[in-house]
């Protein structure tokens, strides 16, 4: 396997393991069930809106044509901020971004219960997603200081997947099970208080500075490029041939471009756009970002049409859907006995593989007027969940140089987020622009199937690039 960079190929395991003089030995234990235990709760955070969609936006006076707003506030946020805050993790300390970033997650969360208009509930959802987004990007950092081994690194990425998997059927079941939307946010705000206050105590700072200054023009230049195809995407379900939707994609693209300049010119850039040309990078990139397109995406807004046209409560909507992300969780924890007999990116391409299945077979369920149509589609997707979840970790850190752990994490998740923000707005736009709800849905599914075997194709095919 070629290396990465060159500096990274030349480094000596003592030159990888220098630190401040501040940092401590790691408590591998203590930090893997703390950043763990954060994670889930982020997830939760992330996923709760899920089943009380519905509610929400009857209690903000939300109009069908802005939910998106409602779903994609988070996944904006993670987007925007993961790649700085997995740089600044790894130049500044881990344990200092991830205790912020849990501590935020907290107040934000707590602060959102008692948002009164949609604007401020966006707002509320963007500022957790930033937090988010410090302390997932600094998690797998952690993680990769605390277990250097490969065995125990191995084990590590996937009890962390497990609890992606964890949190995401969580939060749907919680915020379903308490009377309302605000008192779940505000348990789930509690939550992330008491994982950052045990933080301060069991957790060892590390980190690989590299000097200079942080990238703020490479983050502000990629957020308005997120922000302009999240817009564009929201706004296409009324046209996608009017000019606004055309400027705002344009606008996207050019950013984009201005972006990767800024990128090409930084002395400590976001993401070092040489690891593009590495399979390993490609393959946790696209898996990443078909990932949110294809799975988070559809699934975001599901639960919200089942309770449109089947009439289920937001509690039994939740229990239905545990069935897809309990599964998850129990597979992502077995995913790591697969690791030397099946590659990470076979496995990312299986778990596609099975999600586009799953998808083909709940074609016509909100027709039928039953729940149980759904049943083997919500099997057969959560076990291609749990796949993905389980290989994803390990890929990120290992296709990256050691000591860039938490901007690898950041870069991969980066890429779900950006493709969860376009795939919750472009499943809204298919769903409820089909004629009918029941048509669009199925539309829905159809490209939800065709952008998870897109996803298996591209992690397969993917190769190094001179």
């Amino acid at each position: 396997m070629p290396r990465l960079d060159s500096a990274a190929s030349a480094a000596s395991p003592a030159a990888l393991r220098r630190t401040s003089p501040r940092d401590a030995p790691a408590r591998p234990r203590a930090t893997l069930a703390l950043t763990s235990a954060a994670t889930a709760v982020a997830l939760m955070t992330y996923t709760a809106p899920m089943v009380t969609l519905p509610d929400t936006a009857a209690a903000l006076h939300t109009p069908l044509s802005a939910q998106a707003w409602l779903l994609n506030g988070a996944p904006l946020g993670l987007a925007a901020l993961l790649l700085v805050a997995g740089s600044l993790a790894d130049d500044y300390g881990r344990r200092r971004v991830f205790l912020a970033g849990t501590l935020a997650l907290g107040l934000t969360t707590a602060l959102g219960a008692f948002t009164t208009s949609t604007w401020q509930f966006t707002l509320a959802r963007v500022a957790q997603g930033a937090a988010s987004a410090a302390l997932l990007a600094s998690s797998l950092g952690l993680i990769v200081h605390a277990f250097p081994s490969p065995r125990g690194r191995l084990h590590a990425t996937g009890v962390w997947g497990a609890f992606v998997s964890g949190g995401i059927a969580a939060g749907p079941l919680l915020a379903g099970a308490l009377p309302s939307w605000r008192v779940a946010y505000g348990v789930l705000g509690a939550a992330a208080l008491v994982v950052a206050a045990l933080g301060t105590r069991a957790l060892a700072e590390s980190r690989a500075p590299r000097g200079g200054r942080p990238d703020a023009l490479g983050a502000l230049t990629f957020g308005l490029a997120l922000v302009a195809l999240v817009a564009a995407l929201t706004l296409g379900r009324d046209g996608w041939l009017r000019a606004p939707v055309g400027l705002l994609f344009a606008a996207a693209v050019v950013l984009v471009g201005v972006f990767v300049a800024v990128e090409r010119r930084t002395a400590t850039p976001m993401i070092d756009l040489g690891l593009l040309r590495h399979a390993r990078f490609l393959a946790s990139s696209a898996g990443g970002l078909f990932t949110g397109l294809a799975v988070i995406g559809l699934f975001s807004f599901l639960p919200a049409l089942l309770q449109q046209s089947l009439g289920l409560s937001p509690l039994a909507t939740a229990g239905l859907f545990l069935l897809w992300s309990g599964l998850s969780f129990v597979v992502a924890l077995q995913v790591k006995h697969l690791a030397g007999r099946v590659a990470a990116r076979t496995q990312l391409a299986l778990g596609f593989a099975l999600h586009a299945i799953a998808m083909v077979t709940m074609l016509g369920a909100l027709g039928s007027g039953s729940w149980t149509r759904l049943l083997p589609g919500l099997i057969v997707g959560g076990l291609g969940s749990g796949l993905l979840n389980g290989a994803l970790p390990l890929l990120a850190v290992d296709s990256v140089p050691p000591q860039r752990a938490a901007m690898g994490s950041g870069a991969q998740q980066t890429f779900r987020y950006v493709g969860s923000c376009a795939g919750v707005a472009l499943t809204i736009a298919i769903a409820t622009s089909g004629g009918s709800l029941v048509r669009g849905t199925n539309i829905a599914l159809l490209v939800s199937a065709g952008l998870a075997a897109a996803g298996a194709v591209s992690v397969l095919t993917l190769r190094e690039r001179a």
